[in-house]
């Protein structure tokens, strides 16, 4: 079995900083993306970032220039390193393992989530 488990997640002012990590363990292997998303209230999920095998990043136009997403393959780490937060960065950020192309993400073919981490940015 595969889990993902993320964490980080806090309350920040808005310009602020706050930085993401998403543990992954079981049997993941090379082939396999890896990706943030999020979810404000009453809106769709939105990608913000992924990152896929070889190690090239595609962010969303909504936080590019903002946040950095990096991998540390020896630990099976996601990061997501959040800068200059506004307020609509709010939401629910969720971590995935899954299969990607490029700036595509493939939703729904052998991916893994985690439960999320709340992102709260005030003014």
């Amino acid at each position: 079995q595969v889990q993902v488990v993320e964490s980080g997640g806090s309350s920040v002012q808005a310009g602020g900083s706050l930085r993401l990590s998403c543990a992954v363990s079981g049997d993941i292997n090379s082939r396999h993306c890896m990706g943030w998303f999020r979810r404000a209230p009453e809106k769709e999920r939105e990608r913000v970032a992924h990152i896929d095998t070889t190690g090239s990043t595609f962010d969303a136009d909504s936080v590019k220039g903002r946040f950095t997403i990096s991998r540390d393959t020896t630990k099976n780490t996601l990061y997501l390193q959040m800068n200059s937060l506004k307020l609509e960065d709010t939401a629910m950020y969720y971590c995935a393992v899954g299969f990607c192309q490029g700036g595509t993400w493939f939703h729904g073919v052998g991916d893994y989530w985690g439960q999320g981490t709340q992102v709260t940015v005030s003014s």
